[in-house]
C-alpha cells in the first residue's frame, strides 16, 4: 500500500471476508474439478482396457479433463478475487 493510504477498518474486515470466501470457493472448485478429472481418466482407462477400443475412454477423459481445466480456472478466479486481484 502505498505511503500516506490506509484502509478503513470496514474496508479492512471487507477484504478478510471476501479472503477467506474467495480462497474457500476456489479451494473447493479446483478440488471437485480434481475428483471429475480423475475419476474421467480411471474410468476411461478401464474402458479402454476393457474394450480393446480408445475412443470412448479417450473421449471421456477428455471431457472430464476439461472439466478438470475449467474448475482450475474458476477456482484460481475466485481466489484471485478474493486476494482483490483483477
Amino acid at each position: 500500500m502505498p505511503i500516506g493510504q490506509q484502509e478503513t477498518g470496514a474496508e479492512s474486515v471487507a477484504k478478510g471476508v471476501t479472503s477467506t470466501l474467495g480462497n474457500l470457493t476456489g479451494g473447493l472448485a479446483k478440488t471437485a474439478g480434481g475428483v471429475v478429472g480423475a475419476t474421467g481418466r480411471g474410468l476411461g482407462d478401464t474402458i479402454n482396457s476393457t474394450t480393446g477400443t480408445r475412443q470412448a475412454g479417450d473421449g471421456l477423459k477428455g471431457v472430464t479433463g476439461g472439466v478438470e481445466d475449467g474448475s482450475n480456472s474458476v477456482g484460481k478466479g475466485a481466489e484471485n478475487a478474493g486476494q482483490w486481484k483483477k
